[in-house]
């Protein structure tokens, strides 16, 4: 008997309503929850949009800013620096999927990428602003769009690392049996990157979102102030606000500054990343995987509103058609292609071409330097770049100790993780600015010595690093491992050494090596700290770089952030990728 081709009757209302788990479902096309859902929308997309056109207004280069310490502004400061980190986790997000994909998969590419990364890591937000600041205003004349665009660069420079190192690790160490299976499939690369390995890497990407964002808040002082030619700008936003505060020594503006900052943090955990973590508990690396995981009240709006489903579906039929089409497109280029043997000679050539880049380096640095600082000179800043380096190693260490076990047991408590993650947020986005005047006024009245005490501001920031990745890595450990460490017994040293460290050792790798970017970026901040006219220097590439750069010294600041990128480098290459070897071989599940 064929099937009835008459549609089925219509549903009494009760009846959509037990379908739907919602008492009073109206009618088929919308809900309650999608007219719920409207004004919060309407709302986003009209301050966004009113935000962008005060971003893009007229603005020639002399012109004063309006800003005050008046609480009633912060809103509107917030708002602008809302958007311009918004927009910096886009741009970040996107470099870091093609950085990611171009390392992981291309070996002759990696040998180059990784490097870039390590020198773009080491280079100081001063010296991109310094650098780029010039150019995006000559490329928006009449327009604050240009300084808006050179801020928002400055805050993707302390965004995108984090992320590009997440991702290349993720795509590196998927498990073996899962890129067997997509062999076996035949998957192509547009497929496996959507299907298997953005997937994979989706909790550990959003974890290290939220501490880029983080990062962000961090660093914002310093992208929100720029100089040009001789004239400081100070953009509307909390970073500017903040800055001012300290110049006028005010703790009530400091006060409502923490104020504005934690709200929008909030705001950004909870219309953000937690419907984000909690839809990502699908991607989990085992069965049942986010049952006990972060919850979210707008995902489950969101679920409910059958209007946004519609938009959703429609979306994804569009996207798994690119997804067939990428598949038969990679079939009819593989019938196609000629069998053809590798070029042997191609890593060779990449060499070569590397090492006269290199050779090209040190010859331009040799003239630098016996023209324009003399070799004393950088003796002299060899010397503080070590004294530097020690801080970090050391603080970097400290920071392992402790952050290592309370993100593994963070991680592996998912109820807990839900409810950690904004103080989480909060505490790696408090800016160590907002704590120059207790450092300032300790160290002044205990008369201490600068070097030893002003050490623990270059960590506050970029300790979260560590915290966050860890936590992404033990929260990714498959529930079979779990039950089988619960099944032999383990306990104590031995169930640290077999089984948490090696599960969360390449997490812990991207933490360090970003923790450790971040610290020498920090330094700057930390080794010269300003509190209305007092000043306190501690013996360090960071303080000499901020002192050159107080005084417009452009040699002396350009040599500081030469060496600061050769030590970073060094120890990136030394150390860091080697262990990023040791996670991909011995220490990976």
């Amino acid at each position: 008997m064929s099937p009835s081709l008459e549609p089925p009757p219509p549903r009494p209302a009760h009846a959509v309503a037990l379908a739907t788990g919602l008492p009073g479902a109206v009618t088929a096309g919308t809900t309650r929850w999608d007219w719920a859902l409207l004004p919060l929308v309407l709302g986003v997309l009209t301050l966004a949009a009113w935000g962008a056109a005060q971003m893009a207004r007229p603005y020639h280069l002399g012109e004063a800013l309006p800003l005050a310490l008046d609480p009633l502004g912060l809103p509107y400061y917030l708002l602008r620096t809302t958007l311009r980190m918004a927009l910096a986790m886009l741009a970040s997000l996107l470099f870091a999927c093609v950085f990611a994909v171009l390392a992981a998969k291309s070996r002759s590419a990696e040998r180059v990428l990784v490097p870039l990364l390590d020198i773009l890591q080491s280079i100081p937000i001063l010296g991109f602003l310094s650098i780029t600041v010039t150019g995006f205003i000559a490329l928006f004349p009449g327009s604050l769009l240009g300084v808006e665009c050179a801020a928002i660069f400055a805050i993707f420079t302390s965004q995108a690392w984090n992320l590009a190192f997440s991702l290349y690790q993720s795509l590196r160490t998927v498990p073996a049996e899962l890129d067997e299976a997509a062999r076996v499939f035949r998957l192509s690369g547009w497929q496996r990157f959507w299907r298997l390995e953005l997937p994979l890497a989706m909790p550990s990407l959003l974890w290290n979102m939220m501490m880029s964002m983080s990062g962000g808040w961090f660093f914002v002082v310093a992208s929100e102030a720029i100089t040009v030619s001789g004239q400081e700008i100070k953009l509307p936003g909390v970073g500017s606000y903040i800055a001012l505060a300290i110049q006028a020594r005010d703790l009530g503006a400091i006060g409502w500054a923490i104020a504005a900052m934690t709200v929008g943090i909030l705001l950004y955990d909870q219309l953000l990343f937690r419907p984000l973590v909690a839809w990502a508990d699908r991607f989990r690396f085992e069965e049942g995987g986010g049952e006990a995981g972060a919850h979210s009240w707008l995902l489950a709006w969101l679920r409910r509103a059958r209007g946004v489903q519609s938009v959703v579906r429609t979306g994804l039929r569009v996207f798994e058609r690119s997804l067939a089409a990428s598949h038969r497109r990679d079939d009819v280029r593989a019938a196609r292609r000629p069998a053809r043997e590798p070029w042997a000679g191609r890593q060779r050539v990449l060499d070569f071409v590397m090492l006269a880049v290199v050779l090209l380096a040190l010859w331009r640095l040799y003239v630098f330097v016996h023209a324009e600082v003399g070799w004393p000179e950088l003796v002299h800043v060899l010397k503080l770049g070590t004294y530097t380096l020690l801080r970090v190693l050391a603080l970097i260490a400290l920071a392992a100790l402790v952050w290592v076990p309370v993100g593994v047991w963070i991680g592996l408590n998912p109820r807990w993780a839900g409810r950690l993650q904004a103080l989480a947020q909060w505490l790696a986005a408090f800016p160590a600015n907002l704590l120059f005047p207790l450092a300032v006024v300790v160290i002044v009245k205990g008369r201490l010595d600068p070097d030893l005490w002003l050490s623990p501001l270059m960590v506050l920031g970029t300790q979260w690093y560590i915290l966050f990745n860890v936590i992404a890595g033990a929260s990714g450990i498959p529930a079979e491992l779990r039950f089988a460490a619960g099944n032999l017994g383990l306990s104590g040293w031995l169930k640290w050494r077999r089984y948490l460290l090696p599960a969360v050792f390449p997490s812990f790798v991207t933490g360090a090596i970003t923790a450790s970017g971040g610290s020498w970026n920090a330094s700057i901040v930390a080794e010269y700290v300003t509190w209305g006219d007092t000043t306190l220097v501690a013996q360090g590439l960071g303080g000499y770089i901020a002192q050159m750069t107080a005084k417009g010294d452009f040699p002396r600041i350009a040599l500081g952030i030469g060496v600061m990128c050769v030590f970073v480098v060094a120890l990136n290459h030394l150390l860091w990728h080697r262990l990023y070897r040791l996670a991909e071989t011995r220490m990976h599940l």
